[in-house]
């Protein structure tokens, strides 16, 4: 498994529906909120996210000045190769690597359109894997 990618960005330049990682979890964020600079101290940012791979809530608070950590996510292409019990196993098309990922990690939406032979586009950061959409046509 690859090592999980990342890079800084000031907490004050983060944007809602950006990734970020909380405490060792990718994140997507939902909402921010800026104080204003006090008497004796910076402006301060609370970021509120959604844990991609759990879907846990999760809160950051930071100087807005301070660095936060942002996860370098892949979107890359796959062809499920079986369906068995909750796990799905899907080959790389670029590689031709096999690897398995968990049902509970494939979006709502998508779990009806999952069939074996189906081309699908999963996220990949670090060790997780997540099922994003199923290609049609």
């Amino acid at each position: 498994m690859a090592e999980l990618e990342i890079k800084f960005e000031k907490a004050g330049r983060i944007k809602k529906g950006q990734w970020i990682l909380i405490d060792g979890n990718v994140c997507r964020v939902t909402d921010i909120q800026v104080s204003a600079p006090g008497k004796h101290g910076s402006a301060k940012v609370r970021i509120v996210a959604i844990g991609v791979f759990d879907g846990q809530k999760r809160q950051l608070l930071r100087p807005s000045d301070a660095d936060v950590e942002v996860p370098v996510m892949k979107r890359k292409r796959g062809q499920i190769l079986s369906i068995t019990g909750n796990m799905v196993q899907v080959m790389d098309l670029n590689d031709y690597n096999t690897f398995e990922i968990p049902l509970e990690a494939v979006d709502e939406d998508v779990k009806d359109k999952l069939a074996e032979g189906a081309e699908v586009e999963y996220m990949e950061a670090g060790e997780y894997r997540k099922i994003v959409r199923v290609k049609t046509g």
